[in-house]
């Protein structure tokens, strides 16, 4: 689902920012806490946590359907960590002032951006359980039937004590619903009617397969949470293997422009640190460094740019 009005998103200029800020004594906490603010933010977003190749911020960059790469959370200052203010300091572990490590971090409307194409097909969104602002929309079948309406309303009221629930009880045809909250993205849809009061049962869709359970209503505080945790597990899957299947490695320049000529996503490769090499891979394969990540591979022994001895893995890609 990248369209034009979803890479609006990742327009600096309209970037809004939630900024949250921490400080800790020692680097490994620093970064142990970014790990589970990142966790959390991209609950079922494939990222890459990594440094930048400078060593200075720390991120996560999403790779979207597309092929293009993108940094859609905030970002922590790692190297610059230890504070310059003098008057910023703390009695540390060893009874000695030392600057702290500083952290940054939060989310931007780029993540809204991140969301949409990474997830969404062609009848709208798909949202992660976890962000979505409403998880499960009720929507009763033939409401002007006995007990339907009261049944449905009984059902949002009770799954409201674990979920995020909204009753669609508007004269609009069942269809028409359908439609309306599939284009939303609303995880989960449970549909009730009179044939279902008389089993005891409803009806489960989930947005990104449109599978359709019947599900006993004794049931359903077990079988909410299971569908919509399945989900969350799917949509991390799918964005995992994309993600995967737009990754190559290559050890030399002409692999490098050869990959970058045929194929959108990310190359990895060995690089020696030196800033030279990094505007070489951009003037001569149009590509940019987009990350050194926490967990290194050995593709080589040496940098594909110059041949000198390499330090360390660079994903290297194509931004928005």
């Amino acid at each position: 689902m990248a369209t034009e009005f979803s890479r609006e998103f990742f327009s600096e200029n309209r970037i809004v920012k939630a900024d949250l800020r921490a400080a800790h004594q020692l680097r490994e906490e620093d970064i142990a806490r970014i790990k589970a603010e990142v966790k959390k933010l991209y609950d079922a977003t494939e990222v890459i946590l990594n440094v930048s190749v400078d060593e200075s911020l720390l991120s996560g960059y999403v790779l979207q359907v597309g092929g293009r790469v993108f940094d859609t959370s905030g970002k922590s200052a790692l190297a610059a960590i230890t504070a310059d203010a003098p008057s910023l300091a703390v009695m540390h572990r060893d009874n000695q002032l030392h600057h702290p490590f500083q952290t940054s971090w939060g989310v931007s409307t780029r993540l809204v951006g991140a969301i949409i194409m990474t997830h969404g097909d062609d009848d709208g969104l798909i949202l992660p359980p976890a962000v979505a602002p409403i998880q499960v929309v009720v929507v009763p079948i033939a409401a002007h039937k006995p007990g339907v309406s009261e049944k449905a309303a009984e059902l949002a009221e009770k799954i409201s004590k674990y979920a995020r629930v909204k009753l669609d009880d508007s004269d609009n045809a069942p269809g028409w619903k359908f439609a309306q909250w599939e284009m939303k993205g609303v995880p989960l849809r449970l549909e009730i009617g009179p044939k279902d009061l008389e089993k005891n049962q409803c009806v489960l869709v989930r947005r990104d397969t449109r599978e359709k359970v019947f599900v006993s209503l004794d049931e359903l505080e077990t079988a909410i949470p299971a569908q919509l945790e399945a989900l969350r597990k799917d949509l991390y899957q799918r964005a995992l293997a994309n993600r995967e299947k737009r990754t190559w490695a290559a050890t030399t320049m002409d692999e490098v422009k050869e990959l970058a000529k045929a194929n959108t996503g990310y190359i990895k490769t060995m690089w020696c640190g030196d800033l030279a090499c990094e505007m070489k891979m951009k003037e001569e394969a149009g590509l940019s460094s987009r990350c050194m990540p926490f967990e290194q591979e050995q593709l080589s022994d040496v940098c594909p740019c110059c041949g000198k001895p390499a330090k360390a893995m660079v994903y290297w890609g194509v931004a928005y």
